[in-house]
């Protein structure tokens, strides 16, 4: 069974760095959709540099030259998956889904469940191309509607937007708030909640529990920790305040969201 959604779908994974190596050089056949979930990745396609951080995507094309700039950083670990256009209609496909090569995702547990459910499904049943195929146009998606929030990203308003959100990715498993973060910043609380809901689209709030609960996420899909370590490391004091978040946020509990995503292919250097 083929898939007639103009999109063919491939194998995918999860790599996690050793701290050793650099990503082959190569020349494939098929696009790869790398989204890299923690550390950071270099890469060339073409002879164009490419530094791809936690939270950002980068679009392979087939039929070019990609590979590594810089040994794999001890704690790189992205997402992978390969697809094809058939060669009638790619140029059509590209141009109708016009997705971006290079994107900072502003929906990141989004692709990542994306991600983890895709992994899950075909370490279970292998590679499906009806469903796989969805799922990746869901991915592709994804990228697309993040292309319109980076590009608002100018002027210092949204340079200021920009330093707070990137703040919340490195502090939100510690207690903080609005005010907190204005303070590491300089500025009005207030204002910054503003400015930040202007160029995001949610309060700071949001952005930290929504930080909270894709670290969560991956943790749980992870298996290794218990529902109340997790909820810990992912900035919560009381468990049950996390179980009831998490819920709101990903529609199941904690524990189903685990023995859904626990099985996923994974490679390592």
């Amino acid at each position: 069974m083929t898939s007639t959604l103009g999109l063919e779908a491939s194998n995918g994974g999860l790599f996690v760095s050793r701290g050793t190596g650099v990503h082959p050089s190569r020349v494939i056949q098929s696009y790869e959709l790398i989204y890299v979930r923690q550390g950071y990745l270099n890469l060339h396609e073409e002879g164009q540099q490419f530094e791809v951080s936690a939270g950002e995507t980068l679009l392979l094309w087939p039929g070019r030259l990609h590979g590594g700039t810089s040994p794999y950083a001890l704690d790189l670990q992205f997402y992978w998956v390969h697809f094809t256009l058939p060669a009638m209609r790619r140029a059509k496909s590209a141009e109708l889904l016009e997705v971006p090569r290079y994107a900072r995702i502003e929906r990141r547990d989004h692709l990542t469940g994306l991600f983890q459910r895709l992994l899950n499904d075909q370490e279970i049943y292998g590679v499906q191309p009806l469903p796989d195929s969805l799922t990746i146009l869901l991915m592709l998606w994804e990228l697309t509607r993040s292309r319109v929030a980076t590009a608002t990203l100018d002027g210092a308003p949204q340079r200021l937007a920009a330093s707070a959100d990137r703040w919340i990715r490195t502090h939100f498993h510690e207690a903080i708030g609005a005010s907190t973060i204005a303070a590491q910043l300089g500025c009005n609380a207030d204002y910054l909640g503003r400015v930040f809901r202007t160029v995001y689209g949610r309060t700071l709030t949001d952005a930290v529990h929504e930080r909270r609960m894709l670290h969560a996420a991956i943790l749980l899909a992870e298996g290794k920790l218990t529902i109340a370590q997790v909820a810990h490391d992912a900035g919560f004091e009381d468990s049950g305040h996390f179980r009831r978040l998490f819920k709101r946020s990903k529609g199941m509990t904690p524990n189903a969201f685990r023995r859904l995503h626990l099985r996923v292919h994974v490679n390592t250097a």
